[in-house]
Order: C-alpha cells, then sequence, then structure tokens
C-alpha cells in the first residue's frame, strides 16, 4: 500500500483541477499589443459598457500621433464562460478616421490574459470614386501590461 500511495494523491490531484473553477478574463485594465499600441480600458458597467484610451502605435497619416478616445461594450449573456466576446470603437483624435474591433477575451494556458481582435479602419476619402481604398483590414492581440 506504500507503494500506491503516491500514485493515489498524483491521481486524487489531477482528477480534482478539474473542479477548479476557470480563471476569469478581464476587460479592465492597461493593454499592449503586437505593434506596440497602448490601450487603457476602464471599468465595465453592469450592461458591459466600456470608455477608455488608445494610442496607437502606428499611421499611415503623416500627423502627430494623439491619444484617442475609445468606447466599446463587453457581451454579459450566459454563454461567456469567463472569456467575453466584445467590440470597441476608436475615434482618432489626428485624422479623419476611425476604427472599430471585435474581440474575444481569452485566458491562456499559462494563465495570461490575451485579447484577439480583428478590426476595421474607415479613412476619409474626397469622392466616391475612391471608396475602394478606404476601408483596411486587420488583426491585433493584445497582451495586459
Amino acid at each position: 500500500m506504500v507503494q500506491a500511495t503516491p500514485f493515489l494523491l498524483v491521481l486524487f490531484l489531477a482528477l480534482g483541477a478539474h473542479g477548479l473553477p476557470a480563471k476569469k478574463c478581464s476587460l479592465t485594465g492597461r493593454w499592449v499589443n503586437d505593434l506596440g499600441s497602448n490601450m487603457t480600458i476602464e471599468s465595465v458597467n453592469a450592461n458591459g459598457v466600456f470608455a477608455g484610451s488608445y494610442h496607437t502605435a502606428v499611421t499611415a497619416t503623416s500627423n502627430e500621433i494623439k491619444v484617442s478616445p475609445l468606447q466599446g461594450s463587453q457581451q454579459r449573456g450566459p454563454n461567456q464562460k469567463g472569456q467575453p466576446t466584445f467590440g470597441f470603437t476608436v475615434n482618432w483624435s489626428f485624422s479623419d478616421s476611425i476604427t472599430v474591433f471585435t474581440g474575444q477575451c481569452f485566458v491562456d494556458d499559462d494563465g495570461k490574459e490575451v485579447l484577439k481582435t480583428m478590426w476595421l479602419l474607415r479613412s476619409r476619402v474626397e469622392n466616391i470614386k475612391n471608396d475602394w481604398k478606404a476601408t483596411r483590414v486587420g488583426n491585433n492581440v493584445f497582451t495586459r501590461l
């Protein structure tokens, strides 16, 4: 029985670990993405609405980059299981464009929170003939600062 004790202990711990609650991902806080842009999300209210600021590290304009406001919403449904979907809009303070992001807040295998996003950036163009070049699409991964 002495030799079986370590085995039973490991088995018990392994089976018991499945009963632990999964870590929840929270949007609130400071984030940095794969391009070096910084984002701060203030508290998310009971309806899932939030606001914050975005300081991009990249731009297609020659204008001086400025911190820009963001507004968004997090899904609050019962099926989110601590890894909610969300969307937010950044109204750029230094250009005639706006970007919408959509994504999900994950907890990775190492227990770190990660925001996986896709975005559409709409720039103003002079006329409808140039509409074809007004929208860009991309993705970003954010990690907590």
